[in-house]
């Protein structure tokens, strides 16, 4: 009988062949954002909100709970700027946030 090993992948890699797979080219974009999240909002950001998925240039987002989603209410233009800086073009315009899994 062989051993399996388990090995540690980060959940980005796993998302973009998922979405590579079953969903067209504009979900690059989704998964571009995925990728440099992190980067660009910071930690405690990250580690409370999470990119779900666009319509047009409306990105939703999950956040864990009201108090965060009031919170990133004041810092959205902030966000919306450091994301496009990062991708290098303008494809967020707006961000909606609501209380989902992250």
């Amino acid at each position: 009988m062989k051993k399996r090993k388990n090995e540690v992948v980060h959940i980005g890699s796993v998302i973009n062949k998922v979405l590579k797979t079953h969903r067209h080219e504009f979900d690059e974009d989704l998964t571009q954002v995925w990728s440099l999240w992190d980067s660009a909002v910071g930690e405690a950001i990250a580690k409370n909100a999470r990119p779900e998925a666009f319509k047009g240039k409306l990105l939703l987002v999950n956040v864990v709970s009201s108090t965060w989603m009031h919170e990133l209410q004041f810092l959205k233009k902030d966000i919306i700027k450091k994301i496009n800086a990062a991708l290098g073009k303008a494809l967020v315009e707006e961000i909606k946030f609501k209380i989902g899994p992250v």
